[in-house]
């Protein structure tokens, strides 16, 4: 139960959902941990996109602890599509979802345990798309890419990997019907799918695996969907 006792975890969005869910699970398994988030609560509130506000987080967090052991990058970033996206909303969705863990990693860089490791929370439409969905698409590419690079220019300090969930229902909804089945695990995912691969990355378990990035959607992005084809179906 006290995997990580004594450890100290950092993690952004941890107020609600996914990010709750992690919190939750590192606190059950004995380490300290620091969240920042918009919603009112007993932790850090503030809005990662303002750079004052990242620095006073960190400077919270170092004032107590000499070191960090992990740091989640989870905050989720706006949605909004081309039609509809304005310049100001894309450059948040931007700050929140890259620029936010850029500068998190690079305040906590010189502070982090000899097994320190930073954990990118990305999201399969790293690599798929539905329309209008623009601002929140390009933040998720930008923060697998940060991924890989922070792992080379921190190799030897810090392990960097990303997690990129696909459906996960944080009220955990137990889904039927097609809403399961078109997903090849035959479920819906729920939060401590996520939390569970971050426990692990974070572990001694995982002290080889580095700059990679683990998609955690049920086999969704690994299906070939054809009209016509198994049952499958396209309207028009």
């Amino acid at each position: 139960m006290n995997t990580f006792k004594n450890k100290i975890a950092v993690i952004t969005g941890g107020a609600n959902g996914i990010g709750k869910c992690i919190a939750e699970e590192f606190r059950r398994k004995g380490a300290t941990v620091y969240v920042i988030d918009k919603a009112e609560g007993e932790h850090f509130v503030g809005d990662i996109a303002d750079r004052k506000t990242l620095e006073a987080f960190a400077e919270s967090v170092l004032s107590q602890h000499e070191r960090i052991d992990f740091l989640i990058n989870n905050a989720l970033p706006l949605m909004k599509g081309i039609d509809e996206c304005t310049y100001e909303e894309f450059q948040y969705a931007l700050s929140v979802g890259v620029t936010a863990p850029f500068y998190l990693s690079k305040l906590f860089a010189p502070h982090f345990s000899e097994e320190g490791s930073i954990i990118n929370i990305s999201s399969s439409r790293d690599r798929m798309s539905q329309p209008q969905t623009e601002s929140y698409t390009a933040a998720k590419g930008g923060i697998a890419s940060l991924t890989h690079a922070l792992a080379v220019s921190l190799a030897g300090k810090v392990r960097v990997n990303s997690i990129s969930p696909g459906w996960i229902d944080t009220a955990y909804t137990v889904y039927e019907g097609a809403d399961a089945v078109q997903q090849p695990a035959g479920r819906v995912g729920n939060p401590l799918d996520i939390a569970n691969m971050v426990l692990f990355l974070c572990s001694d378990k995982a002290g080889f695996i580095t700059g990679e990035n683990i998609c955690i959607d049920g086999g969704m992005t690994r299906q070939m969907i054809y009209h016509g084809d198994n049952g499958w179906k396209l309207e028009t």
